[in-house]
């Protein structure tokens, strides 16, 4: 889902020990493409072998009226549920969007052909009612459900996916993650602009519900991909819209909107969505809020039952809805490789080796050596530690012996006191091992991210989300070519690898992608930081269809109200005993 880039995981800790630090993700794909061809089944029941409550939870809250943990309002409206989002620039455009907040509400207001079930994020059908695949399993045949509908009522089609597709496509749009695409047959080339003919793109409607899809190479891995907001349909009248802030957006989706300010939207549920019996809440409100204090406060009071963004956990008074848990998601730094000497990979290696890892990685509860979060089936990479030695060689090797000849290197960080620390450690060590001058630049969060697009820095930072449980989701990005590639990073030995990845499957597919990965390490283009936890605050004593998962997306077509919620600090059988390990209760 980025540039995932997260502000909303700017949270303010002071204290609170993340005890999923030992955790591997409760949910993982297999890897092998497996798809679930029925309906979402009933979730399996948690282990009980689970791990109890850990010792470092934080302090229970403040104690209520006869000892009780202070209870927030209880639910009066039970089909309707308020959400609290970070407020930022959003796009309900998904030809055009990339922030984790709009992948969350394109849950409710668009569906591909494929839709993520809600705890293992495995593909289960949306508005694919069947498929066939190709004895070469390289043609990919669906039908569109007959009572697939708009909330409109116009009827879904397999051209409105097609005519969604290539317009993502279209060089002159740019959209970010075009490069999905790029397992189509033709999709790159038309992308780039090689290919002018939309025709010859492996995307052809067969019919007013049947949509044929053909690929380069197999790929069992393509449902799950398919589930991603930017293989959504479009609605004919949406085409050419370029600004979709103005009139709501007639999508497919299980809701729709009726009301946006800047301050919030308001959906309805979209009674000729196939779907329909399943979803039970009829209104939902998403919140912008400034920042924690605003979330935490409308938490309190009862005003909001999830908060998915910025809070501050030591002014909750209830407490029983903090969730943690590992997801596919890594924090890192980068070069922005397009000029010399960055374009060097010996420079931007001797400027890795060069490193305090031990020092940047203290006090992080999951620190990250690889890009990739380590999921099952996946090689391990070494990563990269100090090496000083080496790294002056290298800088030598590459003609800027003691940092002589090299121009300013611009770090640009974001406003945060874990970037002031590690950008601080970073600086100071080029200066003082390698002698390379170094500025550094601190950037409001607002502006930060479309800095990043910018030519006027050496040096930015990152947070991703995986989009599928995937490895090629986070190395699609670094393609020349690649719309999310602001690092411009160019590497013709990387491009022969993804490349070779595309017509390979299983283990042998991901053994090529992880020979991409150690090549973004060792040639110094990728900083690994940390893998990123999800937090959110939601009682799940409260509200069914939630669970933690590895891509942090919560389809909003799955959320009920329980018929009954126990008093915080009131233990449910073994409910507190699986929020503590980072399970859902189910």
């Amino acid at each position: 889902m980025i540039k995932k880039f997260l502000p909303k995981r700017m949270y303010r800790f002071s204290g609170l020990v993340f005890f999923c630090a030992a955790l591997l993700f409760s949910c993982r794909t297999s890897g092998n493409g497996r798809v679930d061809t029925h309906e979402v089944p009933p979730p399996p029941e948690p282990s009980r072998e689970s791990p109890g409550l850990p010792e470092d939870l934080p302090p229970e809250p403040p104690a209520g009226p006869d000892g009780f943990a202070e209870i927030r309002p209880p639910v009066t409206v039970r089909d309707e549920l308020a959400v609290t989002f970070t407020k930022t620039e959003l796009e309900l455009d998904f030809r055009k969007s990339y922030m984790a907040s709009e992948a969350q509400l394109f849950t409710a207001l668009y569906e591909g052909l494929f839709s993520y079930h809600p705890m293992t994020m495995e593909p289960v059908r949306g508005a694919a009612e069947k498929w066939e695949l190709s004895d070469d399993k390289k043609q990919w045949t669906f039908t569109i459900r007959q009572n697939a509908r708009y909330w409109t009522g116009d009827t879904v089609t397999a051209e409105d996916f097609r005519s969604a597709w290539l317009s993502l496509l279209d060089p002159a749009r740019e959209s970010p993650y075009s490069s999905l695409f790029d397992i189509i047959a033709g999709a790159r080339e038309y992308r780039t602009g090689a290919l002018s003919d939309p025709s010859r793109v492996g995307i052809e409607a067969r019919g007013e519900k049947t949509l044929v899809v053909t690929l380069n190479a197999p790929a069992g891995f393509f449902p799950a991909m398919l589930c991603h907001h930017s293989f959504s349909p479009l609605h004919p009248s949406m085409k050419d819209k370029e600004d979709w802030s103005i009139v709501p957006p007639i999508a497919n989706g299980p809701f729709f909107i009726v009301e946006q300010d800047e301050n919030k939207i308001v959906l309805r549920k979209n009674m000729l969505y196939w779907d329909a019996p399943r979803v039970t809440l009829n209104k939902i409100t998403i919140m912008f809020t400034e920042d924690g204090d605003e979330a935490t406060g409308l938490w309190n009071a009862g005003e909001a039952r999830w908060i998915s963004g910025d809070v501050n956990l030591e002014n909750l008074t209830d407490r029983s809805g903090i969730m943690v848990n590992p997801m596919f998601a890594t924090h890192y730094y980068f070069f922005r490789s397009a000029e010399k000497p960055w374009d060097d990979y010996r420079v931007r290696r001797a400027l890795s080796l060069a490193l305090p890892w031990d020092k940047i990685r203290e006090g992080i509860i999951l620190p990250a050596k690889t890009l990739i979060y380590p999921i099952r089936g996946y090689p391990d990479l070494e990563g990269t530690e100090t090496d000083e030695a080496e790294a002056v060689r290298l800088l030598a090797e590459a003609g800027y012996e003691g940092g002589k000849g090299l121009p300013e290197l611009i770090l640009r960080l974001t406003p945060s006191e874990e970037a002031a620390r590690i950008g601080g450690l970073m600086a100071s060590t080029w200066k003082e091992k390698l002698g390379v001058p170094v500025r550094v630049e601190v950037i409001p969060f607002e502006r930060y991210f479309r800095s990043m697009k910018e030519n006027s820095y050496a040096v930015g930072s990152s947070t991703w989300i995986g989009d599928f449980a995937d490895p090629y989701t986070f190395l699609q990005m670094w393609r020349r070519d690649s719309n999310l590639n602001d690092a411009r990073y160019s590497d013709t030995d990387y491009e022969a690898l993804l490349d070779r990845s595309m017509y390979e499957e299983g283990e042998v597919r991901w053994a090529t992608l992880a020979e991409a990965e150690k090549l973004l390490l060792d040639r110094g283009e990728v900083l690994p930081i940390s893998y990123t936890p999800a937090l959110n605050i939601i009682d799940i004593n409260e509200i069914d269809g939630w669970f933690p998962n590895a891509l942090d997306i919560h389809p909003f077509k799955y959320l009920s109200f329980r018929a009954f919620r126990p008093l915080p600090g009131v233990a449910s059988g073994d409910a507190r005993r699986h929020q503590g390990a980072g399970l859902s209760r189910l």
